[in-house]
């Protein structure tokens, strides 16, 4: 009884809202502010019914209002609240868009760091299902957050982004990725953070096949590691150029790889290991094998090379007088 109570008053709200919008001859323009006031009461109240389809639908009545009345960071809410309705829903066709637009709105409104928000929120919505989807939107919050120069904001959704590359085993993007997270954390000075990174790095070299730049990153950013960090990073970059599958894996199942962030953990247990040098198997003798093979050709020959006719030796039983006739 209390959502059908909830249904007939959100419907009381609708009404309400069509009255205003409605013009006559001395009302010419339509009265946006209450028109999207009563869509949103209507929305609240099949919310509370679980009527999430006519909740979202009243929803984005509101958002029309708003911006006929200009009032852009009111359609930006009403269009985020629609965003958590899709949630509820199960279908999550329309996040990324009404996220997108939601932004839009609160930056020209003028307010970044609520758009950066805006965005951030739907993508951990998108990233379990969509992870393609909230790569985009984590990657337009980074944008935002560099715009309003707020790096360390920056720095955490660029970090989101870099560990759905690795997910998506988009290793090259990855890399890129944390190249631009490494120098957001030097430039706020987390050098702690810029540690772990350096790690995360060589690992997606190493995922990319390419040694020789797993080295340049160690080099490059290994003097921000801790002494650990460089102990195992070290015996990881020489058992992967010996080609030793051994000791790189027991450098990929040390304590602070596992603890590392779910994707790079993840990352170091399934990274395929170096195959190593392949050592040609000794000869062996075996007991009562078969004579060795003899070529027909080398006992003809031998037989030829045997006759008594071919070198000019009497034949057996030969007379003297056939052999002095033979001289004449």
């Amino acid at each position: 009884m209390s959502a059908n109570k909830k249904n007939e008053e959100g419907l009381e709200h609708i009404r309400n809202a069509e009255k205003h919008l409605k013009t006559s001859l001395l009302k010419w323009r339509p009265d946006y502010e209450s028109a999207a006031d009563d869509y949103n009461k209507a929305a609240t109240c099949f919310r509370n019914a679980k009527n999430f389809v006519q909740c979202k639908e009243c929803l984005l009545k509101s958002v029309d209002c708003h911006k006929q009345n200009r009032a852009l960071f009111s359609a930006a809410k009403a269009l985020d609240q629609a965003v958590l309705v899709c949630k509820e829903l199960g279908d999550l066709q329309d996040v990324a868009s009404l996220a997108e637009r939601a932004a839009n709105m609160f930056q020209s409104h003028g307010s970044g760091d609520t758009a950066a928000a805006s965005l951030d929120k739907a993508a951990k919505i998108l990233e379990a299902q969509h992870p393609e989807q909230a790569l985009r939107l984590f990657q337009h919050a980074s944008e935002i957050a560099m715009i309003q120069d707020n790096s360390r904001q920056a720095a955490e959704y660029v970090s989101k982004v870099a560990r759905l590359h690795v997910k998506l085993q988009q290793y090259d993007l990855a890399a890129d990725a944390i190249r631009r997270e490494l120098g957001l954390h030097q430039q706020n000075e987390a050098y702690q953070a810029t540690g772990r990174l350096a790690v995360a790095l060589v690992l997606v070299q190493l995922a990319r096949g390419d040694v020789v730049a797993a080295e340049k990153a160690f080099k490059e950013w290994g003097n921000y590691c801790e002494a650990p960090e460089v102990q195992t990073l070290e015996m990881l970059l020489q058992a992967y150029d010996e080609e030793d599958p051994e000791a790189a894996k027991r450098a990929l199942n040390s304590s602070f790889i596992k603890h590392m962030d779910v994707e790079y953990a993840i990352l170091a247990r399934d990274m395929p290991l170096p195959e190593g040098i392949a050592t040609p198997p000794k000869a062996s003798v075996r007991e009562n094998a078969a004579p060795s093979y003899v070529s027909p050709n080398s006992q003809t020959t031998a037989t030829i090379e045997d006759r008594p006719d071919d070198r000019g030796e009497p034949k057996e039983g030969a007379s003297d007088d056939e052999l002095e006739g033979g001289l004449c």
